[in-house]
């Protein structure tokens, strides 16, 4: 059974980086046909694709967000990390990772991040 596990900082500053890692247990990230993403929910607002990567490592953006987000691997930990960079109190959500074939199954349990001075 897969698992997915955010972990990264709770609260961040504004103009920060924020960067969030996601282990995923039972299954690989480099397994064919699947691909590995990250969605967020601002507060009060609708899930939000950002990106994924997929086996062969090549990655996907949200156009609104791809000109501050980089999502990377690290496939002996089994890991994928993503990376926003220029926060502003607007990224204020949980962020989930999540895993693609037909539809976004399972998810992480989410983590919030704040964005605040």
């Amino acid at each position: 059974q897969v698992q997915l596990q955010e972990s990264g900082p709770g609260l961040v500053k504004p103009s920060e980086t924020l960067s969030l890692t996601c282990t995923v247990s039972g299954g690989s990230i480099t397994t064919n046909s699947v691909v590995w993403g990250w969605i967020r929910q601002p507060p009060g607002k609708e899930p939000e694709w950002m990106g994924a990567i997929d086996a062969n490592g090549t990655t996907y953006y949200n156009p609104s967000l791809k000109s501050r987000t980089s999502i990377s691997r690290d496939t002996s930990k089994n890991q994928f990390t993503r990376q926003l960079g220029s926060v502003a109190p607007r990224d204020t959500a949980v962020y989930y990772c999540a895993r693609g074939r037909q539809g976004w199954n399972p998810w992480g349990r989410g983590t919030q991040v704040t964005v605040t001075s």
